[in-house]
């Protein structure tokens, strides 16, 4: 059996669910304004139902467990969950509702979506590169993506800092989130 393989964004359709195992959804922030600090989200759902020749019919939701952080520091992981930023106890979740889609080219989507963090939602706009599509050893189809846009935590009440001796502050308004996801049709 051969089954057919999308090389443009605008020949995907089906209802798809996020393989957190080989998805990846993260962030980088300075930290001292000197270095990069990465992390990201290990547990991780979502579903999406695509539809490239008319990106208005495709919907995407994706639910991100707030407490699963990891930034490889148990001590920063602690404090991040902690009310002076996340605050798990009392928002468990963060959010992405996709609200527009916008096939730019062959490779490319661009996502808008309501991000909602700690309770407070702004909507987001991330551009995507479509990675492919392929038929794992399993029989799976799966689709491949990748994005990444840079937001002020701050808009989201993420506010907590630390001014530095030197100047500047500890941990910078500005942060990328990443996304490197890996989706299976249902």
């Amino acid at each position: 059996m051969t089954t057919a393989v999308a090389t443009r964004v605008q020949d995907i359709a089906g209802t798809y669910t996020l393989d957190p195992s080989h998805s990846r959804i993260g962030f980088v922030a300075r930290h001292a304004m000197i270095a990069k600090v990465r992390g990201a989200f290990n547990e991780v759902s979502g579903t999406a139902t695509v539809d490239g020749s008319n990106p208005a019919g495709s919907t995407l939701e994706v639910t991100i467990q707030a407490g699963s952080i990891d930034t490889r520091d148990a001590n920063r992981d602690g404090h991040l969950a902690s009310p002076d930023f996340f605050d798990v106890a009392t928002y468990p979740t963060i959010t992405f509702v996709a609200t527009g889609f916008a096939v730019v080219d062959d490779e490319t989507v661009e996502v808008t979506g309501d991000l909602t963090i700690k309770g407070v939602t702004h909507a987001v706009t991330v551009p995507f590169t479509f990675g492919g599509s392929a038929v794992d050893p399993f029989g799976n189809s799966r689709i491949g993506f990748e994005g990444s846009v840079v937001v002020n935590r701050k808009d989201w009440g993420l506010t907590w800092n630390a001014a530095l001796e030197t100047g500047g502050v500890l941990v910078s308004d500005k942060v990328t989130l990443e996304f490197e996801v890996s989706a299976v049709r249902a």
